[in-house]
Parts: structure tokens; C-alpha cells; sequence
């Protein structure tokens, strides 16, 4: 073969190289011609340009990631905080985003790091340390995702959300010894809360058992009353009988507990006339009745 056909065969090769380009599903094209940028909107597939005239630029179109070394912020009680979040970000703009950030994605993050962080520090400056907190599943990723995706529109980028992954005092904060000290007096409160409880449901157990043993000494008391005057009734009743059938025996009984009260303990000393009522049935006159 001729060295020209080769020459014209190699040249043809080479601008067909130089025309044809191709982008990927992951991503979106830029193309320049001259250094000026003429399309942005390049869609994936096979596509053709002006060679040696154009070029292409590629760029990625996934959600792209920003993950942060945690940063130190103060609420609105001046209490310090370390805050752990990332940033899922896209490209928006491809032409703006090339011209902020020279296409070049360390570029871009270098950039959208301290839009984000002015963000969370200024939400975090108004705020306290409860509301932090709380707002931090609630409303307050809502608020920076929005406040960093305005600012992050002059760079070409849109910034679909922002995710705080803790919030952690640091370990030379005042705040731990703060917090430790509420700690404390609130299992203070509670336990003095609940012994208080306790020593009142206490009295109201004391106190009913007290009522009731009241209750049940006074029943039996009463009981025993009744018992009593229902056996006195009932002695009296046989008492009368028995003096009513012999009043005789009946007196003899008598004296005999008299006696048995009077002499019982063999201690005790009564002066009275021998020819007393008392001891009628001692000596003579006692024996032959």
C-alpha cells in the first residue's frame, strides 16, 4: 500500500476520533468550542462535534456526597457544640458550575463546605441547646437544606439535603458539667418526689390500720360488753334461783367466797367481835345449825 493511502487512511481516523464522543448514563456533558462553552444540555449517548474546534467536558449528574469534619458551634446560651453532618449535593448548572469551580469537584466542595457550615451556625447562634435537639428531626435540616441551596446557586449546584448525624458536647466544654449537675438535681428531685410519695402512702396505710384496729377493738369490746352483761343477766337469773330454792344454802355460799375473799392470802389481819354476823357459820353456834 502506499505511503499516501496510509497517510489519508490515518487522517481519516484520526477525525473521526476527534468527532465522535460519547456520555455516559451517570452523567451530563458540557461543549466548548474555542475555550467558550456552547452547549450544556448533552445527553447521554453517542453525539458528534467539530473536531480540533470542539471539545467535551464531562460531569457526573449523581447525588454527590460532602461529608464534613464535625465543627464546633454556639447556641444562643453561648454553650458549645460539635455538630457531625453531611451534604447530598448534584450539579444544577453545568455551565455555571464550570465556571465557579473550573468543573474540578474538590473545588466545588472547598466551596460548599463553609456555605453550609454559615448556615448551620447561624441556626445554631438561634437557638438553645433544647431546641437544637428537638428541631434537629423536626423543621431545622428543612432550613439549612433551603438557606444552603440559595446560597449554593451561584456555584451551579443544588443542594438536595442536609443531614446532621450528631450533635455531641465537647469534651473541654463547661456544658458536660452543666448538664451532669442538672442530671443530678433532676434524680435529686425525682427521688425526694418519690419518697415523699412513699412516706405519704405510709401514713394513709398506718393511719387506716389504726382506724381499723380501732374499729375492730371497739367491736370487740362491745361484743365483750354484751357477752358480759348477757352472763351477769344470766347469773343473777341462776343466783335468784338458787337463793329462791334455799336461802339458807344460799346465804352459807356467800359467806364462804366472803371468807375466801377476806382470809385468801393468809396475810391479812380483821379485828371484829367474835358474836359477828360475819362469822356466823364458825364455832359452836356454826355446827349444830
Amino acid at each position: 500500500m502506499r505511503p499516501g493511502i496510509l497517510i489519508v487512511i490515518a487522517a481519516v481516523v484520526l477525525l473521526l476520533a476527534n468527532s465522535v464522543y460519547t456520555v455516559g448514563e451517570h452523567q451530563t456533558a458540557a461543549l466548548f468550542r474555542l475555550g467558550a462553552i456552547t452547549r450544556t444540555d448533552v445527553t447521554p449517548g453517542l453525539h458528534f462535534k467539530l473536531p480540533f474546534v470542539e471539545t467535551v467536558r464531562h460531569f457526573d449528574r449523581r447525588l454527590l456526597t460532602l461529608d464534613a469534619q464535625p465543627e464546633r458551634y454556639l447556641t444562643s446560651e453561648k454553650k458549645d457544640v460539635s455538630v457531625d453532618f453531611f451534604v447530598r449535593w448534584r450539579i444544577a448548572d453545568v455551565a455555571r458550575f464550570y465556571q465557579a469551580t473550573g468543573g474540578n469537584e474538590d473545588n466545588a466542595l472547598a466551596r460548599l463546605n463553609p456555605i453550609v457550615k454559615e448556615a448551620l451556625r447561624n441556626e445554631f447562634n438561634q437557638r438553645t441547646l433544647a431546641e437544637v435537639v428537638a428541631d434537629v428531626r423536626a423543621n431545622l435540616t428543612d432550613v439549612l437544606q433551603a438557606k444552603s441551596n440559595e446560597a449554593a446557586q451561584a456555584l451551579g449546584i443544588a443542594v438536595e439535603d442536609v443531614r446532621i448525624k450528631r450533635i455531641e458536647l465537647p469534651e473541654d466544654s463547661e456544658v458536660i458539667d452543666s448538664v451532669f449537675r442538672r442530671m443530678r438535681e433532676e434524680r435529686r428531685r425525682v427521688a425526694n418526689e418519690l419518697r415523699a410519695q412513699g412516706a405519704e402512702a405510709a401514713e394513709r396505710v398506718r393511719a387506716d390500720a389504726d382506724r381499723e384496729a380501732n374499729v375492730l377493738l371497739a367491736q370487740a369490746e362491745r361484743d365483750a360488753q354484751t357477752l358480759r352483761g348477757e352472763g351477769d343477766a344470766r347469773a343473777a337469773v341462776i343466783y335468784s334461783a338458787a337463793y329462791g330454792s334455799d336461802a339458807e344454802f344460799y346465804g352459807f355460799y356467800r359467806s364462804l367466797q366472803a371468807y375466801r375473799e377476806s382470809f385468801g392470802n393468809g396475810s391479812d389481819v380483821l379485828v371484829l367481835d367474835r358474836n359477828s354476823e360475819f362469822f356466823r357459820y364458825f364455832g359452836e353456834g356454826a355446827r349444830t345449825r
